[in-house]
């Protein structure tokens, strides 16, 4: 096994977890811990951990694709690596944004969160704590789907790979 198939195997792996998981989880996590739990307060707490998770997840699988696409770029021929940086510009336009979301999004939830009396969903409807927090809640849900789009671009530009007959040239068609 060459050094470009492991790479390549790896930056697979990392997108395919990526988007996978925000997948699992705005299809499967949120709907079902909104759906059978037995408040919003605690099925926001479940979706809030697993969205703090999905994020690291995110960010080491993302810097891993990121990172291996870099490799391939490098070693691709310069007429070719076109498909390699739009990846790249993808991919670190996702990292940005779960980055802010992670980091800037979610701890000021938290603290209106805190600031509502502990459950967004006791405190008044005007409030500042509950109109800031979903604010912020919608934001983050739009934030999460451009993420996914993302992802998704760059699931159809690997696709695209397959074409290849060698790393960065395209099959004449």
């Amino acid at each position: 096994m060459n050094v470009e198939t492991v790479l390549r195997a790896l930056r697979l792996l990392g997108m395919v977890l990526w988007v996978g998981g925000l997948c699992f989880f705005a299809f499967v996590v949120a709907p079902v811990a909104f759906g059978s739990l037995n408040n919003t307060h605690d099925a926001g707490l479940v979706v809030g951990g697993c969205l703090r998770v999905l994020h690291w997840m995110g960010l080491v699988t993302g810097a891993l694709f990121y990172l291996t696409t870099a490799i391939l770029w490098l070693r691709a021929p310069v007429d070719s690596r076109v498909s390699f940086a739009l990846q790249l510009v993808l991919t670190g336009i996702m990292l940005a944004i779960t980055c802010y979301s992670q980091f800037h999004i979610i701890p000021r939830m938290e603290v209106d969160r805190l600031a509502a009396g502990g459950s967004i969903g006791t405190a008044a409807v005007d409030s500042p704590a509950r109109v800031d927090f979903e604010r912020l809640h919608m934001l983050s849900e739009r934030l999460e789907g451009l993420v996914l789009l993302g992802g998704l671009g760059v699931v159809l530009l690997l696709a695209r790979e397959s074409q290849w007959t060698e790393p960065g040239k395209s099959k004449a068609l």
